[in-house]
């Protein structure tokens, strides 16, 4: 559901969300919110939306199970000397 709405910015910087841009986000309660700002434009996102975004382009992209230590053994073969930069 898309819709414009107007809000007060007090001279402090705080404003007030409206229900119903609340409700349209799904924030309940206390909400972590991610502000992206593009020139003049804001965008509010919810972190919780952010984060099931990102897990789902991961999940999207990865073809194999590794962990870190696998990770590190690839970069150390494509520097090329497989030796440990922190040795």
């Amino acid at each position: 559901m898309a819709f414009v709405t107007d809000v007060k910015l007090a001279a402090n910087g705080r404003m007030l969300l409206p229900q119903a841009v609340r409700e349209a986000m799904g924030i309940t309660g206390e909400t972590r919110i991610i502000v992206t700002v593009d020139g003049t434009d804001v965008r509010l996102s919810p972190i919780t939306n952010v984060v099931s975004k990102l897990q789902a382009l991961y999940r999207q992209h990865a073809t194999q199970d590794a962990d870190s230590a696998a990770f590190l053994d690839e970069r150390r073969a494509d520097d090329g000397d497989g030796q440990d930069a922190s040795a």
